[in-house]
C-alpha cells in the first residue's frame, strides 16, 4: 500500500501528539524526583539540580528494599508458575482434540472477564479460613490463576497457528507430545512467550487491590502498597514521593527494556494470529 505525503504527515503528527501526552507525566515525575522539595511543584519544569539524595532518603524512609523483595518474590513466582501452566494448557487446547475441549477453553477465557473487585472479598474469607491471609500465598495463588487465564488464551493462538507439517514431521521422527512442545514449539515461540511473560510481570508487579485486602503485615507488603503507605506519611514532600514512585516503576521499565525487541515482535506477529 502506497501512502501519500499527507497521510504520512497526519500519521506523524498523531504519533508525536500521543508521544508527548505519554512522556509529559514521566518527565514531571523525574524532574520532581531530582529537584529539592522547595523547588518541586506540580507542573512541567526542569529540575534545579541532580539531587540524587532524594532516592536515598525515599529508599531508607519508605523501606522500599523490603517491599521490593516481596514484589520480586511474588512476581517471579507468578510469572514462572503461570508461564508453565499456560504453555501446557494452551498446547493441549491448540493442538489436541478431546471431549469437552471447547467448553474447558471457554471456562479458562471466562477468567479474563470476571472483575477482580467481584472475587476479592470471597477470596479473602476463603484464604482466612485456610490461615493463608497475610502470607505470600494469598498473593501468589490468585494472581497465578488470573495469569493462567490470560496466558492460556494468548499461547493457544500461537499453538493453533504453529506449522502442522513441522509437528507431523516430528511425530514421524518419533518425538512424543512432550518433546514436540518443549523441544520444537516452545523454542520457536519465544516472541509470544516473552510477550506473555512481560505482560504477566507488569500486571503482577502493579497489583494493588489484592495486597491491600490480603496483607496487613508490613513484612509482606509489595511496592504499590508500600508506596501508598509512604504517600500517607509524606503527603507534602513532593520530591520524596516522586523519588519513591520512580523506584517502584524502575524494575518494570528495566524488564521492558531487556525484552523490548521480543515483546514487540510477539505483539505484532505470531501471537495475534487466529
Amino acid at each position: 500500500m502506497i501512502s501519500s505525503r499527507r497521510d504520512r504527515s497526519v500519521t506523524y503528527v498523531i504519533l508525536i501528539v500521543f508521544t508527548i501526552i505519554a512522556l509529559v507525566p514521566l518527565v514531571q515525575i523525574l524532574s520532581a524526583a531530582l529537584s529539592t522539595d522547595q523547588y518541586a511543584q506540580p507542573g512541567l519544569r526542569f529540575p534545579d539540580g541532580l539531587h540524587l539524595e532524594n532516592f536515598v532518603h525515599a529508599w531508607t524512609r519508605g523501606h522500599f528494599g523490603s517491599f521490593l523483595g516481596s514484589s520480586v518474590l511474588v512476581a517471579v513466582t507468578v510469572v514462572v508458575a503461570a508461564g508453565i501452566f499456560s504453555i501446557m494448557a494452551a498446547y493441549a487446547f491448540g493442538t489436541m482434540r478431546f471431549p469437552g475441549s471447547k467448553v474447558l477453553f471457554y471456562l479458562f477465557v471466562l477468567g479474563l472477564t470476571i472483575p477482580e473487585e467481584v472475587i476479592v472479598i470471597p477470596l479473602y474469607y476463603g484464604f482466612r479460613d485456610l490461615n493463608l491471609t497475610n502470607t505470600y500465598w494469598a498473593l501468589i495463588l490468585p494472581q497465578t490463576a488470573q495469569s493462567v487465564a490470560f496466558g492460556t488464551y494468548w499461547m493457544r493462538t500461537y499453538f493453533v497457528s504453529a506449522s502442522r507439517s513441522l509437528i507431523e514431521a516430528a511425530r514421524l521422527d518419533g518425538a512424543s507430545s512432550w518433546g514436540i512442545l518443549w523441544r520444537i514449539l516452545v523454542p520457536s515461540g519465544r516472541p509470544a512467550i516473552t510477550t506473555m511473560i512481560v505482560i504477566t510481570f507488569m500486571w503482577t508487579w502493579n497489583e494493588f487491590l489484592l495486597p491491600l485486602v490480603m496483607i496487613s503485615s508490613g513484612n509482606h507488603r509489595t511496592v504499590p502498597l508500600g508506596l501508598a503507605f509512604f504517600q500517607g506519611q509524606h503527603s507534602s514532600d513532593i520530591s520524596l514521593l516522586a523519588a519513591g514512585a520512580v523506584l517502584v516503576a524502575l524494575p518494570v521499565v528495566i524488564v521492558y527494556l531487556i525484552f523490548q525487541r521480543r515483546f514487540i515482535e510477539g505483539m505484532v506477529s505470531g501471537a495475534v494470529k487466529e
